[in-house]
């Protein structure tokens, strides 16, 4: 009977969740399976992936195919290089120390990559969570001072009003006395100027009633 190891879907849409199973090449794809070897999770970053290493490897000696993707997880995990490993054994290229050893060193580089990654992807989630409180913090200062700014009424449009209107009524006021020194002045100039010929008139008389 030929064997896949392949995915079997779970979980609501848009959000899938997937067991890692041990099936007949000839069955549906959600249909019956001969065994559960883990599961598959994409919807996390990193994807979560939990597998028994030994049975899933135990299928793979026996030549369960994977399919691409569970190929990948396989890869991912160490089992297909696990079984590389057990093969060099087997002809003789590596002794069982030796394939322990390599093994070991692979194992500790990936978990190496690993936390590496989930460190960085939680520096960059704190990172982009400070720019948010920043820029949120900066959004509510520009608000707060634009209220400010509308409430407060503009205090150099008053005092320049405030200023030019008593300029006004002091230039009314000495444009207003002017016009009334000038006048009398123009009156009383008059009357000065008729009164001397009355005065030069009656002192002539008498000399022409002596020259008579």
């Amino acid at each position: 009977m030929a064997t896949k190891i392949r995915l079997q879907r779970f979980g609501k849409k848009g959000k899938p969740f997937y067991h890692v199973v041990v099936a007949d090449a000839r069955a549906p794809r959600d249909g019956k399976f001969i065994e559960r070897l883990g599961s598959y999770n994409p919807n996390t970053n990193p994807a979560t992936i939990e597998i028994n290493f030994e049975k899933a490897l135990d299928w793979v000696n026996k030549g369960a195919q994977p399919t691409d993707t569970c190929r990948a997880i396989l890869s991912y995990k160490g089992i297909l290089y696990k079984k590389h490993l057990e093969g060099g054994v087997k002809k003789g290229a590596l002794t069982p120390e030796q394939a322990e050893a390599k093994f070991a060193q692979w194992l500790e580089g990936k978990t190496g990559k690993i936390e590496g990654k989930k460190e960085n992807l939680k520096n960059s989630k704190e990172e982009a969570k400070k720019a948010t409180l920043l820029a949120e913090a900066k959004k509510k200062e520009e608000i707060a001072a634009a209220i400010v700014a509308k409430n407060t009424p503009a205090p150099e449009v008053e005092e320049t009003v405030a200023e030019e209107a008593p300029e006004a009524e002091v230039s009314a006021e000495v444009e207003a006395s002017a016009e009334e020194v000038d006048a009398p002045v123009a009156e009383e100039a008059a009357p000065a100027e008729e009164a001397v010929p009355e005065a030069e008139a009656t002192e002539e008389a008498p000399s022409d009633e002596k020259a008579e």
